[in-house]
């Protein structure tokens, strides 16, 4: 892929926007903090700035940010429809870290859709990432239907998504703080790049990447699972199968709904600190 350089404001102590181009996509990206470096990938529909909070409270922990919007969201471009694809972004993630200058492998965390990106981009760019946090996570291959049975994942219909997602978000407490930055977010990506969003959640609907994260277990790359215990829209049947890919794999069970680390950013600071100090028995790849 073709890199371009980085733009952006004079430096600051906190997060700043920087921009940079990879492969004639421009993104904004959040960059802040200093210590070991994490790439945060964000979840469908959503941007960076979405997490913002989040990603101060890591800075805040000794963590160097960088946080893009992925192609197709928050004012990205689209990646070209003959790569829209989990791998397509997963290359855009690899190519987005080199483009900012990180030379050492990342701790790369992906929340929901970013989750299934960030495992492609680990198992095809093993030399950019160290350490893997998957946070209510896509890529499992099972769904309980309706009816109580388990099916394969790509049964699951769109509406369902759809439905689980809304009563996942509107009941919440935290309501006034999570509800206006998915509509802020949410709204736009779907307005402004409509063909991008839809492939985008077909991609969420269909990932199986079981056979990629068994893989970087294989491989000795330390794997930490996020789940919240009530989540409706990634079902416990597929987190559970993404925590059998591989016996190594750490997991770690957190109180709230799928939006959760928007709710409650400490308690993801504090987990995402834990995660940090895991190394599977294996050693890491």
């Amino acid at each position: 892929m073709n890199l371009s350089g980085q733009t952006g404001d004079r430096p600051e102590d906190g997060l700043r926007w920087r921009t940079t181009t990879v492969d004639g996509v421009r993104s904004r990206y959040l960059v802040g903090g200093s210590g070991p470096n994490v790439v945060l990938l964000h979840g469908f529909g959503l941007a960076n700035r979405t997490y913002r909070i989040a990603l101060e409270e890591l800075t805040r922990r000794g963590m160097r940010v960088h946080a893009p919007t992925m192609p197709g969201f928050g004012g990205t471009g689209e990646l070209p429809t003959s790569r829209t694809s989990i791998q397509g972004y997963a290359a855009w993630v690899a190519a987005f870290i080199r483009s900012v200058g990180i030379t050492e492998p990342v701790t790369l965390i992906g929340h929901s859709f970013g989750g299934g990106v960030a495992i492609m981009t680990a198992h095809d760019s093993p030399d950019l990432v160290g350490r893997l946090i998957l946070v209510n996570s896509v890529g499992g291959s099972a769904w309980v239907n309706g009816r109580g049975t388990l099916v394969a994942m790509t049964q699951r219909p769109l509406w369902d998504w759809g439905l689980h997602l809304q009563a996942d978000v509107l009941p919440v407490p935290e309501l006034t703080r999570v509800l206006p930055v998915i509509l802020r977010d949410g709204v736009p990506a779907a307005l402004t790049h409509p063909r991008a969003f839809w492939r985008a959640a077909k991609l969420v609907r269909t990932a199986n990447l079981t056979a990629e994260l068994a893989e970087l277990g294989r491989r000795g790359l330390p794997i930490t699972i996020v789940w919240s215990n009530e989540d409706n829209v990634i079902p416990a049947a597929a987190t559970h199968t993404l925590r059998a890919a591989h016996e190594e794999i750490r997991t770690i069970t957190v109180e709230g709904r799928h939006c959760w680390l928007l709710a409650d950013p400490t308690r993801f600071g504090e987990v995402v600190s834990e995660a940090l100090t895991f190394t599977p028995a294996t050693g890491a790849a």
